[in-house]
């Protein structure tokens, strides 16, 4: 890659290193510099900029990021994970469901010693995961990779089967027993019934029955015997301190097995790790004896054993003595509470999409432009199916009042419909009716428009990918492959209310003009961004184009 200052008459193509103001034009860093730009460059009075130009065996930043990533995870969903695309050269990895993320050390490691170009950063090996949380990012540093780094990072990917994977819940339920001392509170059994039930819950594990006994090894042994769940779990009464005490000697005396006692993390020192014939058949299943200092939510060394029994990842003692590393936990506040997932790492956004398909087709001599045919199927479907096919959580479409045609063209699809009373006002009125319709828990909406048939899911999921609110990306407008902008476009929540109290068919523009230092302009494919067919001249001509295409 060639960087530095470079003359204007040379620029053309080149990726501008830094934002510059151009009389009323502000050009955003990383922007692929065209005629346009430098006509407002060179009427601004600027000689030259300094920009980097791609050389012959370089891969875009986004390119570059898109192929590690998709060698890093080749079967994303097969992990239970899934790929953002690639925006300002960063690609991240997220988790589809809870679990324990494994993570090839390694693999990771010489991915980042190959060239400066490129890095990796994940989450640390086995740690608990939340739905949506983001467990790894690909980011492409400058703005260009060598293809010789991006060719030597996948023969690393390609010798390492899995570098990093997401291991979902396997165990569905687990029994409890509690079991009392002499004088014990019911209170105290309670506390600890509630916290073990909570810390169960965050991974999906429901509590499939809870015993008390004494605490007599005996007592212990019987309430264990046929025990409902997939996994065994104890809470005594007092302390086990030895093999031979009360939890350990009544695991042997069920018919099971113990394989450790203790571990090298406090809290959590004294939890027992073993194994007891099946509930429901042959075979054992884990079953654990559970520190009293669970009776706290907060982290204890017994989650991270827990967990991964849950999540079918073996557990050996190397593995316990290993945890001794990093785990002195009782003095660090910072350590979230295992109800809270693990790590407080950024989530991926909950997007919805709000398909607008209540207009009126004024302008097509009586004929619906969202019921004409596009390769076979309705131009509104085809939209619609776009949006079910990206990352997007959820699609809203907006229809007039009984339109039994476009009703019929959603059919079949996981699409919620609302119908928009309003709908004679204009736009405006129907991206109030999708908003009110979107979860409670959206984060942000892609409006998308039902007559424009080249947008596809990549258009939108290039939105997704450079939505991040945080990073001052609040709204982000697709744009088509001349960097002129269109639809769809992404409005983070902040601007719900501001949209709600739109008015006629004047759409967003007036939110856009009013807050333009928060809107990202998004590259996409070709043309799509901007071709809307609002006539029966438009509908033929485009027609006429991909026929003789």
């Amino acid at each position: 890659m060639i960087f530095g200052p470079t003359p204007l008459e040379e620029a053309e193509g080149a990726l501008l290193a830094h934002s510059l103001t151009a009389g009323t034009r502000r050009l955003k860093k990383g922007l692929r510099l065209g005629p346009e730009e430098i006509a407002a460059l060179r009427a601004a009075g600027f000689a030259e900029v300094v920009a980097a130009r791609l050389g012959p065996n370089d891969l875009h930043e986004d390119e570059a990021a898109r192929t590690i990533g998709r060698a890093l995870v080749p079967a994303p969903e097969a992990v239970c994970l899934s790929l953002s695309a690639p925006f300002t050269g960063r690609l991240n990895v997220y988790a589809l469901t809870g679990g324990v993320l494994e993570v090839d050390e390694a693999a990771i490691n010489a991915l980042n010693a190959l060239h400066e170009s490129i890095t990796v950063a994940t989450l640390p090996n086995l740690m608990r995961m939340r739905p949506r949380q983001m467990a790894a990012t690909v980011k492409i540093i400058p703005y260009a990779a060598p293809g010789a780094a991006v060719d030597a990072a996948l023969e690393i990917l390609a010798g390492a089967q899995r570098a990093i994977r997401l291991h979902p819940p396997r165990l569905r339920s687990a029994g409890l027993v509690l079991t009392a001392t002499p004088g014990m509170k019911d209170k105290l059994l309670e506390k600890g019934e509630a916290a073990v039930r909570a810390r169960l819950a965050a991974l999906g594990v429901a509590l499939a029955e809870v015993r008390r006994a004494p605490h007599e090894t005996g007592a212990l042994a019987a309430a264990l015997r046929d025990l409902p769940g997939d996994l065994a779990l104890v809470l005594a009464g007092s302390a086990t301190s030895d093999r031979q005490d009360v939890t350990p000697a009544a695991f042997e005396a069920a018919g099971g097995a113990v394989h450790r006692f203790g571990m090298p993390v406090d809290p959590g020192n004294l939890m027992v790790l073993g194994a007891l014939p099946g509930a429901a058949g042959p075979g054992m299943r884990p079953a654990i004896g559970l520190p009293g200092c669970v009776r706290s939510p907060a982290l204890n060394g017994v989650d991270w054993v827990m967990e991964r029994a849950i999540c079918g990842v073996e557990v050996t003692a190397e593995d316990i003595n290993a945890m001794g590393v990093g785990g002195l936990l009782k003095e660090i506040p910072s350590r979230p509470q295992p109800r809270a997932g693990g790590a407080a790492a950024p989530e991926r956004p909950v997007v919805s999409a709000v398909l607008l398909a209540a207009g009126a087709s004024r302008r097509m001599g009586g004929r619906d432009k969202l019921v004409e045919d596009v390769e076979g199927e309705p131009a509104l479907r085809r939209a619609a199916r776009a949006l079910l096919a990206s990352s997007c959580d959820g699609v809203v479409a907006v229809l007039r009042p009984g339109d039994a045609p476009r009703r019929a063209a959603l059919e079949g699809l996981d699409v919620r419909i609302v119908e928009n009373p309003e709908a004679a006002e204009g736009m405006a009125s129907s991206i109030r009716a999708g908003l009110g319709a979107l979860r409670r828990d959206a984060d942000g909406a892609v409006v998308a428009l039902a007559d424009m048939p080249e947008v596809t899911a990549e258009h939108v999921d290039r939105l997704l990918a450079a939505f991040d609110p945080g990073e001052g990306r609040a709204i982000c407008r697709a744009m088509d492959r001349e960097g002129r902008p269109g639809h769809p476009v992404l409005f983070g929540r902040r601007f719900f209310e501001s949209l709600s109290r739109l008015a006629g068919d004047e759409g967003a523009r007036e939110i856009l003009r009013a807050n333009a230092e928060f809107v990202t302009d998004v590259p996409t494919p070709g043309r799509g961004a901007r071709l809307d067919l609002d006539t029966p001249e438009a509908w033929a001509a485009w027609r006429a184009e991909k026929a003789g295409a």
